[in-house]
């Protein structure tokens, strides 16, 4: 068996990526409760990943002052064909057990309450939230910023992202969250390709990162560099800028 060598740099200057730590809160699992043994309480499986988003609809000099609607996000294929799912939040308190509810996703007429765009390549979906109740319930209500945290077409391109720059991607590959809590597993990697979509001749964009089953639905946001080459940006801040769709075998 041969072993390849590789150096480990120490100077921090060199690998400088993060993201707020309050990103990792925005993120939920979706599933549902099992009976895995026969006779035994059922127990949570998660199915895929999702994270809240409020859309500013009420600005204000000072951010404290702004309001959102938040939404849940994820991918349409993850909602679709269910009357509800099951969405499970981290609490506040951090020695209390993470908590999961039923989000209905029909109203009494069958209809969906969830809102998707009629082009079916674009797999995300979205299904509105009410604040005041997940905090009543003592649950983490953290969430991307519209105006703040989220990065559209226009903003990628002011922030002079790039293929080769640096993503994290946030979720529950493998179903993998944790029993007690809510453990977001981050995975860094790679834009891979993106001009297509900033020439708009797609509405995709490609990364290279490790995702699995269990990952649809999770965000992807920008790493932040403290150093750039000639023709670069440096990236003071991370953003928002996709959803996990699907991995190419």
């Amino acid at each position: 068996m041969k072993f390849v060598p590789f150096v480990v740099l120490t100077c921090a200057s060199l690998w400088a990526d993060q993201i707020p730590p309050f990103f990792i809160d925005t993120v939920v699992a979706l599933g549902r409760m099992d009976v895995k043994i026969a006779g035994q309480p059922p127990e949570w499986t998660t199915e895929a990943s999702g994270f809240l988003y409020g859309y500013l609809v009420k600005d204000d000099p000072e951010p404290a002052k702004r309001s959102y609607q938040i939404y849940l996000v994820t991918n349409r294929h993850v909602l679709s064909n269910h009357a509800y799912i099951l969405v499970r939040l981290n609490p506040e308190k951090a020695d209390a057990q993470v908590r999961q509810f039923p989000l209905m996703l029909k109203d009494e007429k069958g209809q969906d309450v969830w809102f998707s765009l009629p082009d079916l390549k674009m797999d995300i979906s979205v299904v509105q939230l009410n604040p005041q109740f997940l905090r009543e319930q003592g649950l983490k209500t953290a969430f991307f910023a519209s105006d703040l945290h989220a990065a559209d077409k226009a903003k990628i391109k002011d922030l002079g992202l790039a293929a080769g720059d640096g993503v994290f991607v946030l979720g529950f590959p493998m179903g993998i969250s944790g029993t007690q809590r809510n453990y977001v597993i981050s995975r860094h990697g790679s834009i891979a390709r993106i001009s297509d979509l900033l020439d708009s001749i797609d509405d995709t964009f490609l990364i290279d990162a490790l995702v699995f089953p269990g990952n649809s639905g999770g965000p992807v946001v920008s790493a932040t560099s403290a150093i750039a080459i000639s023709g670069t940006k440096s990236q003071s801040a991370a953003y928002l800028m996709g959803v996990v769709r699907a991995y190419v075998p």
